[in-house]
């Protein structure tokens, strides 16, 4: 009877899409890992050079050999100013006095130029598979080659890209599932994730090149904001190499009499219909320096987006920053970085 309703099934299945169950399996592992839809960072950061760039965006592969990318771009050549994305939070999780020492300073938070719009590049290419390595070649003008190493998650959820090489790129990160891109999990779910994040990152800032591997991510040190829920916000109390004198707050700064080296952190969602989000921080001595209330210098901005895996769970981020100073490529701050469970 079991053997009957498989084959009853399976006919069904034929009927409805022209397809056999096996093709089925058979067209989802050819996609990397079996999973579609990914979100990609990637940048070309180089010590000494100010061309520098950082790419963040989706790749969605399709069991035919094609895959379209659609990606935000910011680069040195054209550097962008920061954008507020209209988001204050409320004073259940921050405040307007300025002198707290638990609370974040209600400030609309900024994220990178662009972000809060559509992508500024779209392109479509072909790729193949040679064991767990997928080889992808992009249609442009010039030749834009990337080869990415698979590995799934032990779950097998979640598949993980793992940059190999790049004809334009130096370096990146990537995370996939067959969960469509327009899911996404609300700050509530972020704050909440019982897993241990941590960020690996390769950043660029006054010509050199930064490392940094295994970062914990402590999201449950962050407040849930009670009207603007979309909001999360964490006040680091100190921070024992930022924010300091020799860090541009001679006044106030990490081993000054003031000794102030906390940080203000923002974490908010941009899209109702993606996954983008956004970070944004800045040390709260460099107001105090600049007898501003809001920072509006050059703080780090950070524009992310979710990995959700195949059951529609919070994974983590991937990111990049584009901290443009005014004027000085040699003091832009630029990386690509993932925050993760699975690494």
């Amino acid at each position: 009877m079991r053997a009957v309703l498989t084959a009853v099934l399976a006919m069904l299945t034929l009927l409805a899409t022209g397809t056999t169950s096996a093709d089925a399996a058979s067209s989802q592992s050819s996609l990397p890992g079996g999973k579609a839809n990914f979100v990609i960072t990637q940048g070309f950061l180089r010590a000494g050079s100010t061309q520098n760039w950082v790419r963040l965006g989706t790749y969605q592969f399709k069991a035919n050999g094609t895959v379209s990318a659609n990606t935000y771009l910011w680069w040195q050549r054209n550097p962008e100013g920061r954008q507020a994305t209209g988001v204050v939070p409320d004073s259940s999780c921050s405040t307007k006095a300025g002198n707290s020492k638990s609370r974040v300073r209600a400030c609309d938070v900024l994220t990178a130029a662009g972000f809060k719009g559509s992508p500024d590049e779209s392109r479509t290419g072909t790729y193949t598979m040679a064991g767990n390595v997928v080889s992808i070649r992009w249609k442009i003008a010039q030749t834009w080659t990337e080869k990415w190493r698979v590995q799934l998650s032990p779950d097998r959820k979640l598949a993980r890209l793992d940059f190999a090489s790049s004809t334009l790129a130096t370096n990146g990160y990537g995370y996939g599932s067959n969960a469509p891109l327009t899911t996404r999990r609300a700050m509530s779910s972020v704050r909440a994730f019982a897993g241990t994040l941590k960020q690996d990152l390769v950043s660029w800032a006054g010509n050199r090149i930064v490392k940094s591997d295994g970062q914990v991510f402590k999201q449950s040190s962050f407040r849930n904001c009670a009207t603007t829920t979309w909001c999360l916000t964490y006040l680091q109390p100190s921070s024992p190499g930022a924010c300091q004198k020799s860090g541009g707050c001679p006044n106030f700064g990490g081993g000054t009499r003031k000794n102030v080296s906390s940080i203000q952190y923002y974490l908010t969602k941009i899209s109702n219909t993606d996954r983008r989000d956004t970070m944004w921080h800045w040390c709260t001595c460099l107001a105090m320096e600049s007898k501003q209330f809001c920072y509006s210098g050059n703080s780090h901005i950070k524009p992310l987006l979710q990995i959700i895996d195949d059951k529609g769970a919070f994974r983590g981020w991937v990111g990049a920053e584009a901290s443009f100073y005014p004027g000085a490529r040699s003091k832009d701050m630029m990386a690509v970085f993932r925050v993760s469970d699975f690494r």
